[in-house]
């Protein structure tokens, strides 16, 4: 069975994203961002962005969480202390390294 993230838009809408058939997301348990209410992860300017660091960056699981939106291709929100501009420079980098 596939499993599915839900995740809040940056509208506040709902979307259930669809991981791989073997995403481990029990690592999401132990997110800071678990004490936080979704929308802040989801900021629609620089200042939002940059409260949602401060709060990625005290995190136990930063890098699974990063490597989790970058592997499934999530493009909306903060995920591992990362942008969305910042993850799609990384993943370009990666690729390039290939």
């Amino acid at each position: 069975m596939r499993k599915s993230v839900a995740v809040i838009r940056e509208d506040q809408s709902v979307e259930s994203i669809p991981t791989g058939l073997d995403a481990d997301t029990s690592w999401m348990a132990k997110g800071n961002c678990r004490n936080f209410p979704p929308a802040m992860f989801f900021p629609s300017d620089g200042v939002g962005v940059d409260h949602a660091r401060r709060i990625c960056a005290g995190c136990e699981v930063t890098n699974q969480c990063l490597e989790y939106a970058i592997t499934e291709k999530i493009d909306h929100g903060v995920w591992g202390g990362c942008s969305e501009r910042e993850r799609r420079r990384i993943a370009k980098r990666r690729r390039a390294a290939r």
